[in-house]
C-alpha cells in the first residue's frame, strides 16, 4: 500500500460529481480529507490522502481528469509570496517540516520547499507580513 497527498479543483460544472464515492467504491482506496472549501456556487478545493495499490491510485487519477477534476500531486494549498517576505524568520519555528527555512546564512534569506510543505497553516498565522497564505 502506498500514500498519496493530492489537491483536488473543481470547476462549477464537475462540483457536484461524486468523486470521493467513486474513489473509495471503484478504486477500493481509503480517503483522508484533510482541507475542503467547496461550495455549489463557487469553485471547490479538496486536499485528501489517498492509501491503496499505487496502481489503484494511477488509475483514481485518470478517472478524476476525465471528469474535469484538477489533480494537483504537488500543491498542498499553501501559497508563499517571496515578494512580501522580509525574511524576520518567525515562521521558521513553527514549520514542523521545515518547508520554510534560510536559503542563505549570510543574507538571512528565507525560502519555500513546497514539496516538503505538510499544509498544517502554521505559518500563516506566524507570518506578520502575509507572505504566507492559503486557498482554504
Amino acid at each position: 500500500m502506498v500514500k498519496k497527498r493530492l489537491l483536488l479543483f473543481f470547476a462549477k460544472d464537475t462540483i457536484s460529481t461524486p468523486i470521493v464515492h467513486d474513489l473509495i467504491k471503484e478504486f477500493d482506496l481509503l480517503i483522508n480529507i484533510f482541507r475542503a472549501k467547496i461550495t455549489p456556487e463557487e469553485e471547490g478545493y479538496l486536499a485528501i490522502d489517498l492509501k491503496g495499490e499505487e496502481e489503484s491510485i494511477k488509475k483514481a487519477v485518470i478517472h478524476m481528469t476525465k471528469n474535469g477534476v484538477q489533480v494537483n500531486e504537488n500543491f498542498k494549498g499553501v501559497q508563499w509570496e517571496k515578494d512580501h517576505c522580509t525574511a524576520c524568520g518567525n515562521c521558521i519555528p513553527h514549520c514542523p517540516t521545515k518547508a520554510l527555512y534560510i536559503k542563505d546564512v549570510v543574507t538571512q534569506e528565507v525560502d519555500f520547499d513546497g514539496g516538503l510543505c505538510i499544509g498544517c497553516l502554521s505559518c500563516i498565522a506566524n507570518c506578520p507580513f502575509g507572505a504566507c497564505s492559503s486557498i482554504f
